[in-house]
């Protein structure tokens, strides 16, 4: 059999038939680009994830669609790649995808309990530069001299079953200096990230903590004030 004979090979998920360069492989087959395409594009692992984890996140990813559907933006952040934040809802998504196209591509939605941080970093890369002798010959400057440029990466890190955290970089355009509007741009781009998404996680986890009890100021009852701050007994609102 030739090296590039069309062997075919059946996709473990939906038995489709599929050729040498219509499939992937997992721990436990072969999975089609159709039934690949449908997975988290955070999703890094599935060479060494089983049919029944793939068909779990299958399973996931065809009930996020409606939350898509409910999905309300009320923050936008970032620039290629969106941060979007439902906030009546306490729900974010993360995307590459065009405006008027997001909902389409079904973006993984992720409640505020499942973002447990946010950080960014800033990569600077050093080329010399080299001048040419008498002879022609590429020779370096002495003292040598450099070239230098940047990139902002974002880093989202969540607690969801398929993958750890969301990297993505903030700059579209070459980045030569610190001092350069577009890096300052992007900087704060980046700080703003990391604010709202670790504001995100305090308040959540300050939310869910154990609340202290307090005495009602209407009728002196020790109370632990229910969701609507509400007095337990005499239903006053404690302040």
């Amino acid at each position: 059999m030739g090296l590039f004979s069309k062997k075919e090979k059946n996709c473990a998920v939906c038995g489709k038939e599929v050729g040498l360069f219509g499939k992937s492989k997992i721990e436990d087959g072969y999975l089609c680009n159709e039934c690949g395409d449908k997975l988290s594009p955070y999703f890094k692992e599935r060479r060494h994830s089983t049919l029944a984890q793939i068909q779990e996140q299958l399973a996931y990813r065809e009930a996020n669609k409606e939350a898509v559907k409910a999905f309300g933006i009320t923050k936008t952040l970032g620039a290629d790649t969106k941060v979007y934040i439902d906030e009546d809802d306490g729900k974010v998504i993360i995307t590459r995808d065009p405006s008027s196209k997001w909902a389409e591509t079904n973006p993984d939605v992720f409640d505020y309990s499942q973002i447990t941080g946010a950080d960014y970093e800033v990569k600077e890369d050093r080329h010399e530069v080299y001048r040419t002798d008498y002879k022609g010959d590429s020779v370096s400057y002495d003292p040598p001299r450099y070239e230098y440029s940047y990139e902002i990466f974002v880093t989202i890190y969540v607690n969801v079953p398929y993958f750890d955290d969301i990297r993505f970089k903030l700059n579209t355009m070459f980045i030569d200096r610190q001092e350069s509007a577009e890096f300052r741009k992007c900087e704060q781009m980046a700080q703003d990230i990391k604010e709202a998404l670790s504001g995100i996680h305090d308040e959540h986890r300050a939310a869910k903590g154990p609340k202290a009890a307090v005495t009602c100021p209407h009728c002196g009852a020790t109370t632990m004030p229910d969701a609507s701050g509400c007095c337990e007994y005499c239903g006053g609102a404690v302040a």
